[in-house]
């Protein structure tokens, strides 16, 4: 994996890490970086400050995204060819739970209150929603086409879901899990949504289209249309919202456009086909 400092764009450090690097997530005390790596089976864990991997733990078969509970203790791994979402103790590396998923699991996200876990799939076309308490699926929802990004509004009343294949965006109502609006975006092929901090913008990126649109999160219509190069992947707000890095996989780049102006203010170079992206607010 590749780290730079936000604040220059200079790249740090370069780590070796397990094959095929994916989904990427930060502690809440931003001490430690976890890293799915899809062809090892394993996530490593990475001292934010030193730089340097402290260990691998088993993480299933082909782990993708993953999140972490609100306290940092478990970690969620959507593994994409087990068909399950592995529930791993972090400190131990025991798997906790073993839960059944849909076909193909691609992301899964923690909701702000962590109360929940969303885990997108591409092939089933739908989101299973797990209760942290039980780390049961309490809800099944049909969503557009090849859903895969997702991100919950700061308040957890609003979930969010790109689907790549029919070029959507869909807002799920968490109160009732169900679909309230889904709209398409204007882009081609919709892999990842964010959420500004205060909720009221919606940026969402493109793989094919190589944009990043800026929609407003009540009406969703589209405010701004950014260019930032072809396959724009996964995507990182800075805690401020002043910044969104978006890893450019065909350019080997990470792109970081200025939420003020819409624009584009630095390219960070970033290895061969950059995926994941995280941000470490490092003490």
């Amino acid at each position: 994996g590749t780290v730079s400092e936000a604040a220059t764009g200079k790249g740090l450090k370069t780590i070796p890490g397990g094959k095929r690097p994916r989904g990427v997530t930060v502690s809440p005390n931003g001490r430690h970086v976890y890293v799915a790596n899809s062809d090892s089976n394993d996530v490593a864990v990475i001292d934010a400050v030193t730089l340097v991997v402290l260990k691998t733990m088993p993480a299933g078969l082909d782990p993708e995204g993953l999140t972490l509970s609100k306290d940092g203790r478990l970690l969620y791994i959507a593994n994409e060819n087990e068909l399950a979402v592995t529930v791993l103790e972090v400190a131990s590396g025991r798997v906790v739970a073993k839960i059944e998923a849909g076909t193909e699991p691609e992301t899964a996200v923690m909701s702000p209150d962590g109360r929940w876990v969303s885990v997108s799939h591409e092939t089933s076309n739908d989101i299973y929603v797990i209760d942290t308490t039980t780390n049961t699926v309490v809800k099944k929802i049909p969503v557009p086409k090849n859903p895969r990004g997702m991100r919950f509004t700061p308040d957890s009343r609003r979930l969010f879901v790109a689907s790549e294949k029919d070029h959507a965006v869909s807002v799920i109502d968490t109160a009732g899990w169900t679909v309230v609006k889904s709209v398409p975006t204007g882009g081609e092929r919709p892999v990842d949504v964010v959420i500004a901090p205060d909720g009221r913008r919606a940026y969402v990126s493109h793989g094919k289209s190589g944009d990043v649109r800026v929609l407003d999160a009540n009406s969703l219509e589209v405010l701004a249309t950014i260019a930032v190069g072809p396959r724009a992947w996964w995507m990182a707000l800075t805690p401020d919202g002043a910044f969104l890095y978006v890893t450019v996989g065909r350019a080997g780049e990470v792109a970081v456009i200025d939420t003020r102006s819409n624009a584009v203010v630095k390219r960070i170079p970033a290895g061969a086909l950059p995926w994941g992206v995280a941000i470490a607010d490092v003490p």
